[in-house]
C-alpha cells in the first residue's frame, strides 16, 4: 500500500497561503503518496477546491473528489430554515461575504429580489455593507434575516430579526465567526420549524 499524507488545516495561529497549500499537494503526490485534502463542508463551495485541483491537473496528477455538505445546507437545516419553499422562495443564492480582490460586487438587485433566499458565507464582518447594499437595491427592511453561528454544533447560536435590525441583533448577541447570514422570507419559518436543541434528548438506553 502506498504511504498516505493527510492534509487538513494548519495549527491555530499558523497562516499558510493558497499557493503554499497547492505546492504541498503537488509535492507529496509527486512523491507517490496518497494525499487526502480534508475540508469542512463541500470543497467546491467557497472551499477553493477548484483551485487546488487545477494545480494538480497542471502537474499531471490524478485525483478524485468526495463531495460534502456545505455549511449553508447543514446550518440552515439545523436552524429550522428551509432555504427554498414553494410559497416563499423559488431560488437560493450562495454568496461570499468577503470583498472581491478586484473590487467587484455581486448582483445586489438579484439578491434583493422577493421570493429568493440569499446566503452570505463569512458575512459577519461585512454585515453592515451587505445590509446597506440590499436595502439600496430594493429589499424591504422588514425582510426576515438570520445569523447562524457555529451551525450544527452544540454551541450553535441563531439570531433572527429583520434586514433592518439584524446587525444590531447579532451585535447584541455577541455572535462570533464562523457564521452565515441568511436573508429571505424562509427565515420567518424558523419560529415554527425550530427543532435542534428545542426538544429533550431522546432516551437511547433501550433498543427499539
Amino acid at each position: 500500500m502506498r504511504p498516505r499524507f493527510a492534509w487538513a488545516s494548519p495549527p491555530a495561529g499558523v497562516s499558510i497561503t493558497q499557493a503554499e497549500i497547492n505546492d504541498l499537494l503537488v509535492k507529496h503526490a509527486a512523491l507517490g503518496q496518497r494525499v487526502v485534502r480534508l475540508k469542512g463542508g463541500d470543497p467546491f463551495i467557497f472551499g477553493r477546491g477548484g483551485e487546488e485541483l487545477e494545480a494538480l491537473a497542471r502537474a499531471g496528477i490524478s485525483f478524485s473528489v468526495v463531495p460534502g455538505i456545505t455549511s449553508a445546507l447543514g446550518a440552515a437545516a439545523y436552524a429550522g430554515i428551509p432555504l427554498t419553499h414553494r410559497d416563499h422562495a423559488h431560488s437560493v443564492t450562495f454568496v461570499t461575504g468577503h470583498a472581491d480582490k478586484n473590487g467587484l460586487e455581486p448582483d445586489w438587485r438579484a439578491l434583493a429580489s422577493p421570493k429568493a433566499t440569499a446566503v452570505f458565507y463569512m458575512g459577519l464582518a461585512r454585515m453592515a455593507h451587505i445590509v446597506a447594499r440590499l436595502l439600496e437595491h430594493g429589499a424591504a427592511g422588514t425582510r426576515p434575516a438570520a445569523v447562524i453561528a457555529h451551525g450544527t454544533l452544540p454551541s450553535q447560536q441563531v439570531v433572527a430579526a429583520t434586514l433592518a435590525t439584524i446587525e444590531s441583533a447579532a451585535s447584541a448577541a455577541s455572535l462570533e465567526s464562523p457564521a452565515l447570514l441568511v436573508v429571505g422570507e424562509v427565515v420567518a419559518l424558523r419560529a415554527t420549524l425550530t427543532w435542534f436543541n428545542a426538544l429533550p434528548d431522546a432516551d437511547l438506553s433501550r433498543s427499539a
